[in-house]
């Protein structure tokens, strides 16, 4: 099974992609657990997610699935595990939160919130790692040409 998870093929494609989605989720992760670049820290965003109407162990998943993943993502360390975990959030985000905003961005701050056209990039990126794995320069990658399955 583990196996399955961290196959990759040696492809710099989906390097690139889970790079990009890493850094992007570690940022926004971080912002949530550490309080770092403006955001309110571990507590504040644990209740911000209650107040919403998201239930707490829903609330703690998706933070550690943008900061552990996004961590993940970097390293290439479980890229599928990782890539599924945003998926989720990114899906829960779009019908929770920003579906009723439309499809763009509030790229000119006209409307009342954010669209969901980020989300759709972070599903697509997250898609294509699902399905391809880590890629080149990965930890998936390592292990998967060390394991058994490598050999013979």
């Amino acid at each position: 099974m583990l196996n399955k998870l961290i196959h990759t093929n040696p492809d710099a494609a989906p390097t690139i992609l889970r790079l990009a989605l890493g850094v992007a989720f570690f940022a926004h992760g971080a912002t949530k657990v550490l309080g770092w670049w403006g955001g309110y820290g571990f507590s504040a965003t644990m209740n911000g997610f209650e107040h919403t109407g998201i239930p707490a162990l829903f609330a703690f998943l998706a933070i550690v699935a943008e900061f552990c993943g996004g961590i993940g993502l970097i390293l290439g360390l479980l890229g599928r595990v990782a890539a599924f975990g945003i998926a989720c959030v990114m899906l829960v985000a779009i019908f929770k939160v920003h579906a009723v905003n439309g499809f763009f961005m509030n790229w000119t701050g006209q409307q009342k919130g954010e669209g969901f056209e980020f989300h759709v990039l972070a599903l697509a990126m997250a898609a294509a790692i699902m399905i391809a794995g880590s890629g080149a320069w990965s930890v998936d990658r390592a292990l998967s040409r060390s394991g058994p399955a490598s050999r013979g």
